[in-house]
Order: C-alpha cells, then structure tokens, then sequence
C-alpha cells in the first residue's frame, strides 16, 4: 500500500525559505499524531496484529538528548524550593507587630537569602537542547517545563517589587469571576461560627510528626525505596509544607485531633506519594513536576480529606477566604483592607485572616492559593466525567497533561506507579467516590457536610 503525503510549506517564510520553528514545531506534533492513528487503523484492519491503542505504535526507546534535557530540567528545578523561599521566616513576630499596631499597618515579612545566582541558573536553563529532542509529546513538556522555571525564576529576583504580582498572575492565573462565585457562595451558606471539632483534643507539632512517621512508614511497607522524612522547624513557624518529598511541620502548629487524619492523606497521601511516585519514573520531571501541576495536586489533596472524612465546613470556608484575598490582591486592595474584610465581614477570628492574608500577600502578592478551590472543582468534574484517580498520582502532572502521560504509558516509556493512596482501600472513601460519579459541586458538597 502506498499512500502520498503532502505538506504546504506554510511553516516557512515565502520570500526567503526561513521556517517559522513555533509553526514548524505544531505541524511536527499534530502530524505525528495523524501517523500514528493511520498506522493504527492500517494495522487493525490490515493485518493480523491488534494494538491495543494507537499510542503504543509510537516511539518507545528514548535518544540521548531525552535524557540530557530531563536531567539539566531537573537540576535547575532542584536547585531551589520555590514555595520554601517565598514562606517569610518571621510569621510569628510579624503577627505580634500587626496587632501591637493595632491591624492598621501591613506587617513586614522577612525571607530565606536566595541559594542561587539567578543569571547563572537561567543560563543552565536555557543551555537545556530542547530542540534536539524529535519526540513531539517530550518537546512540548519539555518546552513547556523551562517557561515556567524562567517565569519562576523571575518571580524570586522580583520579590518585594510592585512587578512580583504580574509574574504571579503569569505563574497561577487570576481568580475569574466564576471562581470567586464559588468562594462567595460557600462563604455565604456555611455559617461563619463553625468552628472545628475540638472534644477529642489538638495535637501539637510533636505529636503530630510521629503520626506522620507512623503514615509514611506504612507506605514503605509498599515501596522500601521511600525515604521521606518529617521535620519540625521553627522557621515554618505554624502549618505543615511538603518540601522535596519530606514532610515540614512548624513548632507552633496546632491540629485538632478530628483533622489530623485528612491532613495526613493530604500532605502524605497525595503530595509525598505523587512525589516519590515521580522518582520511581525514569523521567525526573514527574517528581519535579510538570508545568502548572500546582491546581491538580492541591485539587486531589483537597478531595483526599473529603474521602476520608475529613473536609469540614471551617475547611472549605478557610479555602474559600483565599479565593477571596487573592482576588482583592489583584483588584488592588491593601493587606490591611483584605484583612478587615475577612474579620468584620467575614467572621474569621483575627489570627485566621491574618495567616490568609499572609499568604496571598508574600513577595508582593502571589495568587497561588486560589488554586485550592478551583482544583478541587476540576477533579470533581473529572471524576464525573467517569475519569480514574489512579493515573493521576503516577507524579506531579496538570489536568492538560493527562493524555500525554496516557500517550507514555502506552508507549512503555513509564512504569506502573509503586505507590498507591491508602485511602482508596478504605470501604467509606470508595463509597463516597462512587457518589461522586454521579456528579457534584463544590457547594452541594459543603451543603452536605453536617458539621
């Protein structure tokens, strides 16, 4: 059988020849893509042979420079923690100077020192030969991965600048008016006295850790390799941090015992498993994360705590205050303004709203907690669609990358992920799964939570 192929050359410039690479480089991926469909269909109704998805007639060995850019990807990532360099060192003292000025000045934070040059690090960056790797599927993550590790970059040079909040907005988005809907439904239907249940008692940051040890070493039992560890430190102050696979628990962190399950499947649960299941892969951007993970992993470690119990109305009121903040940070509003909204208007105790405005307003304002509530209304509407949670923890991937991993796994370029959620083996989380197959909203959630 042979069959002609013909290609316009609107990938090169009339005059002179000269080929538009960003044109060049869509035809390459939309017409591997058509290949390997025609040679599938050829294959099935041709000959004896029955693969079973176009995907795995695609290349399944990787050349060389696959590897060298995953690799120089890798170490640019490694090179510095994003989220812990914009965590301010002082939580604690700046609270007490809010309130000694009595909440009518912004308080100061103060930051980690950057571990990097900058300029050296983009130009390791930008030394990555992404242009040497011919598979499609790669390039475009490749590609993909290094814009966002440049805007990242960025972002920690524009710290404490009026610029900070742009490279945000580029990073995370904004919060669209749907989003802050949602925020300003649940505030309005959860009664803002709600307060968590405190008869069994809080767990303080001790306490807390050896229950986390206790967690991770029952996912050891699935995958010896795991080696995360848990720390408590004082310049987390309070709240927990997943940072490079390990667990960060600040010395002044209080959980109420009632909690400390949900918050257990989400840090352990969903951030140190999707991270370890991305070492297990030979591609070490699943461990690093793919370009904007960020939605999909909150939005799972979200729904992990509803799984298993856990998501309380204080919860989803708290995740709906950061939608708020975020979008009145973008709409110009002051620290100090946002911070009064969420107390008088809100009824958020004072600590509260200043912890939820400390972290919309750190660097200069970064949007990044927005991502909580609009990724767990993704992964409701993923899971209605009758979409399986297992594929999405093999690492840290985004909602759009779901059909490449699928691509690379049919393909035999990734391994089964060694690590799966304990929580799926539980009777009470399949069950509340299946209920959401039958499709729900974040406010019929909140709606059916009885405390």
């Amino acid at each position: 059988s042979v069959l002609g192929l013909e290609v316009r050359p609107v990938y090169r410039d009339p005059a002179n020849g000269t080929p538009y690479p960003i044109v060049l480089r869509e035809i390459r991926r939309g017409l591997s893509r058509a290949l390997k469909r025609t040679f599938y269909e050829f294959t099935r109704t041709r000959t004896t042979h029955r693969p079973r998805h176009y995907h795995v007639l695609g290349r399944h060995a990787m050349v060389k420079a696959v590897w060298e850019v995953d690799t120089q990807l890798a170490d640019v990532s490694d090179s510095f923690d994003f989220l812990l360099q914009l965590t301010p060192v002082n939580t604690g003292a700046a609270w007490e100077e809010f309130r000694k000025n009595r909440f009518q000045r912004a308080p100061v934070f103060h930051y980690r020192p950057l571990p990097v040059d900058p300029s050296i690090l983009k130009r390791r960056l930008y030394a990555a030969p992404v242009e040497r790797v011919e598979d499609p599927a790669l390039t475009h993550l490749f590609r993909e991965k290094q814009d966002e590790l440049d805007r990242q970059i960025t972002l920690l040079l524009d710290m404490n600048t009026s610029r900070f909040v742009h490279g945000s907005l580029q990073l995370f988005g904004t919060v669209s008016d749907e989003l802050l809907g949602l925020g300003e439904d649940l505030l309005e239907s959860l009664p803002p006295r709600t307060r968590e249940d405190s008869r069994s008692g809080y767990l303080d940051a001790a306490t807390f850790a050896r229950r986390a040890e206790e967690e991770i070493a029952s996912y050891r039992r699935q995958w010896p390799q795991l080696n995360a560890t848990v720390h408590v430190r004082g310049d987390v102050n309070s709240g927990l941090m997943v940072s490079r696979g390990s667990l960060l628990i600040g010395t002044e962190t209080r959980i109420p015992a009632s909690r400390a399950d949900a918050l257990l499947q989400h840090e352990v649960g969903t951030h140190i498993v999707t991270y370890f299941n991305g070492r297990a892969q030979p591609f070490r951007q699943l461990y690093t994360g793919l370009a904007g993970y960020e939605a999909l992993q909150e939005g799972l470690a979200v729904l992990a705590e509803y799984l298993v119990g856990g998501l309380s109305r204080p919860r989803l009121r708290l995740l709906a205050a950061r939608v708020l903040a975020a979008r009145h940070l973008v709409d110009g509003a002051s620290f100090v303004e946002t911070f009064s909204e969420l107390h008088r208007i809100h009824e958020f105790d004072r600590r509260t709203a200043f912890t939820v405005a400390m972290r919309i307003y750190r660097g200069g304002g970064l949007t990044k907690d927005a991502i909580y509530l609009r990724g767990l209304r993704e992964v409701l509407a993923y899971v209605a669609r009758g979409g399986k949670l297992e594929p999405l923890f093999v690492g840290k991937i985004a909602t759009e990358h779901i059909p490449i991993v699928s691509e690379l796994h049919w393909r035999g370029v990734l391994r089964e992920a060694p690590l799966t959620p304990r929580y799926f083996e539980r009777p009470d989380a399949r069950r509340r799964l299946e209920q959401l197959r039958n499709g729900i909203t974040v406010l019929q959630l909140a709606k059916g939570r009885r405390r």
